[in-house]
């Protein structure tokens, strides 16, 4: 095989953190036109060894070349120079700044020193056109969705020029539809001649979009293998190291006295307009799993924020074991036996600059165990996060002393979820409680939720994830609008009907869906 059939080598390429050996002699190589799925656990190093690429990490050895000549890779610039791009998990944007700003942010066209738009906003209008790639140039990114938001960093990319594309998890935070949309733009691009590195768990997408696969498991290459000639079945083998159930297994429900009652919630939304939450009504009972359906963006993070405490409720009432709690504040919520994972890990789940040990008793560490004399028991306290970290997996460099920063997102994912079930909550709120995990850890997670339920908890489920909506709850409520416009049983119910209460086409009476 002639070298320059591939258009980058990452020849074993060792990169070591405190404690911690991301990436242990790996080689992937990536074919002009190809899509190259990177696939593995959270912490496998996927992330880790992307940012060797892109030049934000420096490897302790190992060689890239690219087009079949060694180069160095000393920083994101040098990485642009040799014409690679990247998207980030977390979207590295200006919020204050439009659409175009961003894309031509660190590379603005100007004449004589002052800036050109006009012929950059041709060029990403014209880019848009070709991939699909839908933007409004002059939104500015603090009101753009997720799916625009990952449409304005793919533009960047190819504003530039770049022809070698590498996407960090770029489907978790998409809607079923981003998806489906962001796997065509995918194989545009590649039939336009770009080579994609994209690093995923998701089997279905790698099935789907994917010419190869490379696994990684923690921090070795496990081995690359034609998508053709594999399935979910082998490739989740490679990526966990056992077999994996894909049914949720779980028995009955008996649900019994009403946990949450809600009545007639409204939320007003942060723009002005209407309401983001509209006259909403329904309970969720202990020993049963209810879940919030519906597309990103028709009130369901508004929904959550009211009942949680983090957004004042606009009217209505929220009952939490037959207690008033519509203005408590968020704490005596917590005292009260909710618990809550939230949607945004970083922004209300974890406190990153904390270690994992302080982030682990953040709602608790008043508690009578935790204290010694007025001051908090740090020898508790490790012992307590220690336990965590064991029974659930949680991957860290230096244990429970590691900073929540440093940490890979479904790791942080995994000590929020550990820290809320362990409060032992009357009710549990999991709004995407799955989000950038693995097959291994979403598993895990289920049987959490499944055995939350079966010990007589209530569990409120916000997801956006089909998959999860049809395989995890026994009742499902669909949102649209601000409003539940359904109560359907997943039993019952097929995805394409449930796909239709989620686009508003269709809607019962919710006194009928009762009887």
């Amino acid at each position: 095989m002639a070298e320059a059939e591939y258009v980058i080598e990452m020849l074993n390429i060792t990169k070591e953190f405190p404690g911690i050996k991301a990436n242990d002699n790996i080689t992937v190589r990536l074919k002009k036109g190809e899509i190259h799925a990177l696939l593995g656990e959270n912490g496998a190093g996927k992330s880790t060894l992307m940012s060797v690429l892109f030049g934000l990490y420096q490897p302790e050895s190992g060689v890239i070349k690219k087009d079949g000549v060694e180069v160095k890779i000393n920083n994101p610039n040098d990485a642009t120079a040799l014409h690679i791009g990247m998207v980030h998990q977390h979207f590295k944007l200006v919020e204050v700044f439009t659409v175009l700003d961003n894309i031509i942010l660190g590379v603005e066209p100007n004449k004589m020193g002052f800036l050109q738009k006009q012929g950059a906003r041709r060029k990403v209008l014209e880019l848009s056109e070709k991939y699909g790639l839908k933007v409004d140039p002059d939104a500015y990114i603090e009101n753009c969705t997720v799916g625009m938001q990952q449409r304005t960093e793919i533009l960047k990319m190819l504003y530039r020029d770049n022809d070698i594309l590498i996407f960090d998890e770029p489907t978790a935070v998409l809607t079923p539809q981003e998806i489906t949309e962001l796997m065509q733009i995918m194989k545009n691009l590649a039939a336009e001649g770009k080579s994609i590195l994209f690093i995923t768990h998701k089997l279905n997408e790698i099935m789907a979009v994917a010419d190869r696969v490379t696994v990684l498991r923690k921090g070795k290459c496990i081995g690359t293998v034609n998508v053709k000639d594999t399935n979910k079945e082998e490739l989740s083998r490679m990526m966990v190291g056992r077999d994996v159930q894909f049914e949720v297994e779980k028995c009955e429900s008996h649900p019994g006295e009403v946990a949450l009652k809600v009545e007639d919630l409204s939320v007003a939304s942060k723009n002005g307009g209407k309401d983001a939450v509209r006259n909403v009504s329904f309970d969720v009972k202990k020993g049963e799993i209810v879940c919030i359906a519906g597309i990103d963006g028709n009130g369901q993070t508004e929904l959550v924020y009211g009942l949680t405490g983090l957004e004042r409720v606009k009217s209505g009432k929220i009952e939490l074991c037959g207690k008033d709690i519509t203005n408590d504040a968020i704490i005596k919520r917590n005292k009260s036996g909710m618990s809550h994972i939230p949607e945004d890990r970083h922004k209300h789940g974890l406190v990153l600059d904390f270690s994992l040990e302080e982030n682990m008793v953040l709602e608790r560490y008043w508690e009578p165990r935790f204290q010694k004399n007025g001051f908090i028991d740090f020898k508790t306290r490790r012992e307590y996060s220690d336990k965590l970290i064991e029974q659930y997996d949680i991957r860290s460099g230096q244990g429970s002393i590691t900073r929540a920063r440093s940490m890979s997102g479904g790791n942080q994912q995994k000590a929020i979820v550990a820290r809320e079930i362990d409060k032992n909550p009357e009710l549990l709120i999991a709004v995407q409680p799955t989000r950038g995990l693995d097959v291994g850890a979403i598993e895990y997670i289920h049987k959490q939720l499944v055995a939350q339920r079966d010990e007589g908890k209530a569990v409120l489920l916000v997801s956006l994830e089909l998959e999860e909506v049809m395989s995890v709850p026994d009742r499902i409520l669909v949102m649209y609008e601000g409003e539940i416009v359904g109560e359907v049983d997943p039993k019952k119910i097929t995805v394409e009907e449930l796909g239709l209460y989620m686009a508003g086409a269709k809607r019962d009476k919710r006194e009928e869906a009762a009887e």
